[in-house]
């Protein structure tokens, strides 16, 4: 009994990790939606407690990505990369187009609440240097 109850855990292992990189998929581009909508309520609720208690409310969140990240204010063509577990962390790196036409990956630190998937913090991965 055992051994089977083993072997059944192996065979969905696949279709529960294909799950959850579908719900981390889903909070990321819904968060991003909400900005092109400028619904920065919505945009608000993907954020982890550690972000909220930081900003404080919807509105100093919403100018922080004003301000700080325009490629996620005014986002399009949103491809996700890799995805990385790193215990109580998933990192996904996220290929975002900005609203002056450049590309940028950006690294979003993903936490599992009682809530579901929410977003922890977000970094721009920069650029590697260029040869000449």
């Amino acid at each position: 009994m055992k051994a089977f109850v083993f072997a059944l855990g192996l065979a969905l292992a696949p279709f529960v990790a294909t799950a959850q990189e579908d719900a981390i998929e889903d909070v990321i581009t819904s968060q991003l939606q909400a900005f092109n909508d400028r619904d920065v309520a919505e945009a608000w609720q993907h954020a982890s407690p550690m972000i909220k208690g930081m900003f404080g409310t919807a509105d100093n969140f919403g100018m922080m990505v004003r301000n700080g990240y325009p490629m996620v204010w005014d986002n399009s063509d949103v491809r996700f990369l890799d995805r990385e577990d790193m215990g109580r962390v998933m990192r996904q790196e996220v290929q975002i187009q900005g609203p002056d036409g450049l590309f940028y990956i950006l690294d979003y630190q993903m936490i599992e609440t009682p809530d579901g998937w929410q977003i922890n913090g977000v970094q721009v991965i920069p650029a590697p240097e260029m040869m000449s």
